[in-house]
């Protein structure tokens, strides 16, 4: 990693903490029900400089928290015991149908990414993605 890309880097983190302190932070909820991967998620999303509000381990805890936490973004997985990734989804955007809800998926079929994306997911995202790929996709959401 050459100095100037790691200083880019440490620059775009400043200017995102320094707008987090400014207008608030942008508060995460983060859904899987692999506890291996909503840490991984936390830890991503907090070394980003946002707030992760709440881990949902299943679909209706997801809503519970939905409706009580009313986060900035949803991070939520496609694949769940229980409820789908997809009909959390669903009864979210009827909750809140400006939900702001990136799907992560283990798979890369693309008919689900159409589905999610036709059902009103803003992004569907692969599950093993780097911490700046998940930072990019983050902005992308704020951003829209």
């Amino acid at each position: 990693m050459s100095p100037v890309w790691l200083f880019s880097v440490w620059l775009r983190r400043r200017k995102r903490m320094a707008l987090n302190r400014k207008w608030g932070m942008v508060k995460i909820l983060v859904v899987d029900d692999s506890a291996f991967a909503r840490r991984r998620l936390k830890s991503i999303f907090e070394s980003l400089g946002y707030e992760v509000a709440g881990l949902a381990e299943n679909g209706t805890r997801a809503l519970e928290l939905y409706r009580s936490l009313r986060p900035d973004i949803v991070t939520l997985d496609h694949l769940m015991t229980g409820k789908s990734g997809e009909q959390v989804l669903i009864e979210m955007l009827e909750i809140d149908p400006d939900a702001k809800v990136i799907v992560i998926s283990g798979s890369g079929d693309h008919a689900i990414e159409d589905r999610v994306l036709k059902a009103g997911a803003k992004e569907f995202v692969p599950k093993f993605n780097t911490q700046n790929d998940f930072g990019r996709v983050i902005e992308r959401v704020i951003n829209a």
